[in-house]
C-alpha cells in the first residue's frame, strides 16, 4: 500500500477537485483501527469518521464504526484498514491527516487538518 490513502473512487469519479480532497490516514491510525476492528468481531467494520456542527470552536469530529458505504461517501484505506466520511464532512477535512498518538497524557485520535483556522484545547473542535 502507498504511504498516502486515495479515496475509493472510479476514474469516472475522479477529477481534478475529488483528488484534492484527500484524507491521509498514518500507520498509528491504521494500526489502531484495525486492532479495534478486530475486537468488535465484525472485519467489515469501518472508522467512520463525521464533522458536524458543534462543540466550542464551531465543528465538532465524530467517530464512530460502520460497515455500510453510502452514495455519497469516500473511502480511504491504508494496509487494509479503512476510514470512510461523507462529501459535506470531507469538505472540511480535505487535506487532513488522521493520526493516533499515545504518550503521557493519554492515548487518543488526532486530526491536523490544514482547514481548521482555530481549534479548542481538547482537538475534538475546530473552526474553519
Amino acid at each position: 500500500m502507498p504511504d498516502t490513502a486515495i479515496p475509493a473512487q472510479t476514474a469516472e469519479q475522479t477529477t481534478d477537485d475529488t483528488a484534492a480532497r484527500v484524507l491521509t490516514v498514518s500507520e498509528s491510525a491504521a494500526k489502531r483501527v484495525a486492532f479495534l476492528v478486530a475486537n468488535e468481531g465484525n472485519p467489515a467494520l469501518m472508522l467512520r469518521l463525521t464533522v458536524s456542527g458543534g462543540g466550542c470552536s464551531g465543528f465538532q469530529y465524530g467517530f464512530g464504526f460502520d460497515d455500510a458505504v453510502n452514495e455519497d461517501d469516500f473511502v480511504f484505506e491504508r494496509n487494509g484498514t479503512k476510514v470512510v466520511t461523507d462529501d459535506a464532512s470531507l469538505d472540511l477535512l480535505a487535506g487532513s491527516t488522521l493520526d493516533y498518538v499515545e504518550d503521557l497524557m493519554g492515548a487518543a485520535f488526532q486530526i491536523k487538518n490544514p482547514n481548521a483556522t482555530a481549534s479548542c484545547g481538547c482537538g475534538n473542535s475546530f473552526a474553519a
